[in-house]
């Protein structure tokens, strides 16, 4: 045990010893990122910026003179939008004065001048010289944190402060500009990124050393994470990392789903709450601007069970933009470049939801049931597989100053590797467009952070493909529950193009706990599958008591369902007229019968129970068990005559997804066989009968 903390520590020495090397002063030790932001309300990366600057080193003295120095930077200059007009009120009296706010530059054609703006402070139109938007260019982009000094001018002086670096007063009116100008203005973001430098930078590192830094840098200790965690906890940066790309995860509470989204980047926003109007998020057609998804590169939606539009077209409006990139409002088409993710808890297990519903199920209706919809998702990450984080979970170690891994993210968007799997693999053919464009966009992201060099093995490929093809299937899977016949082709495979083996990629959770169980059931419990009030295809279990008594029949489970009632009464008055014809032992006049339906899946009850209930009746009387891991499909009218299955191949997919192996069909159904695939045919033992006696004496497994 000794040698191998002995080991980590040495592992951990030499990645400290690379990044100083390859990236000085772009790391910060995130331990004093926590201290800190503890008490301050400043954005992470306005911390880990000023920490870079000062805790750039090893000596703990210095570290800690630093801390002390931020923490008085922080407490003197940081201003607080409340106390705005007090600032100004000193930066009047003194004639100059320093803030930490976030600064925007705008050009002002006709003045043909740059001006300031300082979000927290409230003040606009403070000129500025035009050095720093050349030399600062992230000033013009949405604005940057800035420690400036400001200066204060009474009238009379014609210049107002602002000269030129080469100390050439500016003459402007008086009535153009503000009494406030600017002395000096410091970026305490990075004010320009160089890409090679990361490029460069990352041939140093090993894929497991590169991967450990990402995550520290995010604010996780990879040492306490499996190789799994990391891959999941990964791809919560897709969406800031490709442009356009749809994602989603739900999980418990407290894995830190939206904690990307709000602190690390600058670039990314979430939507608490979840109440949005389409002229917020997409276009104001009054003031004609663009919403969010112009302004910000990832907008995320936190809490997704409380999503809900003000208008009704904007569901889809945003199916529109999550498709294509662009939207229609008004007269003209908007374009633009913002990736969606959708956050939420799961309240259930998963097994319970795989067994009852699908795991869009924390969606609200609109959006949880529509396959329109979920079919533009292109990855879903399992957040049941995430640790909830405690504090040993979160790194003391050095990491990449977030705004500084922000921003070369923000620079890898431009770049596209969705084509590099093209060398050495092809894509199975069960995977359609969409697909295709979910699993190139997954790659593409995971190419732009693991090798942002570009350079790559084969194997090293070829992990990020099954992963791929995982994250999307997961989609793919529910859509299956939730659509039917028409997301049938789940069986994601790539076949590698050296030697034209093809591999088949499945979803861990699938194939987990069985709605109907292996084995022999009780007497008197039957599964039959039917479609459910809502429309969707589901099973349901009957479960049977018989008592003595004078012929009474109760139903339990189907409230005041007139047709659900209709159909059990049939098969009660079936089974008085012809029970002696099934069996002499079955008395309807001595005993009374007992049965409790239950919807397993939440879709409804079903109004085809007539055939399920004359099994279950049959099966409780001669106690008798039905064979094992049957279905029942198929009805009967009040004659006995037999009634087709709608929608047989959807019915069948169900019977395979809830684990039935034996399948009760009507010899009427057999025309329809054609329109099934043939493997899911191939999937069950079919029992076909001719009439409602003959269903009786299958089911029950009578020859």
């Amino acid at each position: 045990m000794l040698m191998m903390d002995q080991a980590a520590e040495g592992n951990r020495e030499e990645l400290r010893r690379k990044l100083r090397e390859n990236f000085d002063g772009r790391i910060v030790r995130k331990d004093l990122t926590k201290k800190i932001k503890e008490g301050a309300n400043v954005p992470v990366y306005v911390l880990e910026f000023l920490l870079g600057q000062y805790c750039s080193s090893d000596d703990e003295e210095i570290i800690e003179q630093g801390v002390q120095n931020v923490k008085h930077i922080l407490a003197d200059n940081f201003v607080r939008p409340d106390e705005a007009q007090k600032v100004l009120s000193q930066l009047r009296r003194n004639g100059s004065h320093t803030i930490i706010d976030m600064v925007t530059v705008h050009l002002d054609i006709k003045k043909d001048c740059f001006f300031a703006e300082f979000s927290n402070l409230g003040l606009s139109n403070v000129p500025i010289t035009d050095d720093y938007p050349e030399k600062f260019d992230r000033l013009l982009c949405g604005g940057i944190w800035c420690i400036v000094q400001l200066e204060y001018e009474s009238e009379g002086d014609s210049s107002f402060g602002m000269e030129d670096f080469d100390s050439e007063p500016r003459q402007k009116k008086q009535k153009d500009v503000s009494p406030i100008s600017i002395r000096k203005l410091t970026p305490i973001q990075m004010p320009h990124i160089d890409i090679e430098e990361v490029r460069t930078g990352r041939k140093a590192f090993t894929q497991d050393e590169w991967m450990d830094v990402m995550l520290r840098s995010c604010g996780y200790e990879p040492e306490q994470l499996n190789q799994r965690e990391k891959w999941l906890l990964l791809a919560r940066m897709l969406p800031l990392v490709e442009n356009n790309f749809n994602l989603c995860e739900l999980g418990p509470r407290s894995t830190g789903k939206s904690h990307i989204y709000k602190e690390i980047s600058p670039n990314s926003i979430l939507v608490s709450g979840g109440q949005t109007t389409v002229a917020n998020l997409f276009y104001n057609m009054g003031r004609k601007t663009v919403g969010l998804v112009g302004l910000w590169d990832c907008v995320a939606f936190d809490e997704v069970a409380g999503i809900k539009f003000k208008d009704k077209d904007g569901i889809q409006i945003m199916k529109d933009y999550m498709a294509s990139g662009s939207f229609a409002r008004g007269k003209e088409e908007k374009a633009a470049s913002a990736s969606m993710v959708f956050v939420g808890n799961i309240n259930q297990s998963v097994d319970v939801l795989l067994k009852t519903s699908s795991l869009f199920d924390p969606f609200p209706p609109e959006m949880g049931t529509d396959t329109a919809f979920l079919d533009r998702l292109h990855c879903y990450i399992p957040g049941w597989e995430i640790p909830k984080f405690r504090p040993e979970h979160f790194t003391n170690d050095y990491g990449f100053i977030t705004d500084y891994l922000a921003e070369f993210i923000r620079e890898l968007r431009k770049e596209q590797y969705g084509d590099a799997l093209d060398k050495y693999f092809r894509l199975g053919k069960n995977l359609n467009q969409r697909d295709t464009i979910a699993v190139r966009k997954i790659v593409g992201g995971y190419v732009k952070l693991l090798y942002p060099d570009g350079e790559f093995t084969k194997e090293q490929l070829e992990e990020i493909l099954v992963f791929a093809l995982e994250m999307r299937r997961r989609v793919k899977e529910q859509l299956k529950k939730l659509g039917g016949m028409e997301f049938y082709d789940v069986n994601f495979s790539y076949i590698d193009l050296d030697t034209f083996e093809e591999k088949f990629v499945s979803v861990p959770e699938q194939g987990g706990g069985k709605l109907i169980p292996d084995g022999m059931c009780n007497p008197g419990q039957i599964y039959t599958v039917s479609r459910g009030k809502s429309g969707m295809i589901g099973v349901f279990r009957l479960e049977s008591q018989m008592l003595p008594g004078s012929g009474k029949f109760e139903r339990t489970g189907l409230g005041s369902d007139r047709d659900c009632r209709e159909s059990t009464n049939t098969a009660f008055n079936f089974l008085k007229a012809n029970g002696n014809r099934i069996s002499g032992g079955i008395s309807t006049a001595s005993k009374d019968y007992i049965i409790n339906y239950q919807d397993l899946q939440g879709i409804g009850m079903t109004g085809k129970l007539a055939l399920p209930t004359l099994i279950a009746l049959c099966s409780i009387a001669l106690g008798r068990p039905t064979v094992s891991t049957l279905a029942v499909l198929g009805e009967i009218s009040i004659s006995g005559t037999i009634l087709k299955v709608d929608e047989l191949a959807n019915s069948l997919q169900v019977c395979l997804d809830s684990g039935a192996k034996k399948v009760l069909l009507p010899i009427s159904s057999a025309v329809d066989l054609g329109t099934v695939p043939p493997e899911l045919v191939g999937s069950f033992n079919l029992i076909f009968y001719s009439s409602a006696e003959d269903a009786v004496f299958k089911a029950l497994g009578v020859e």
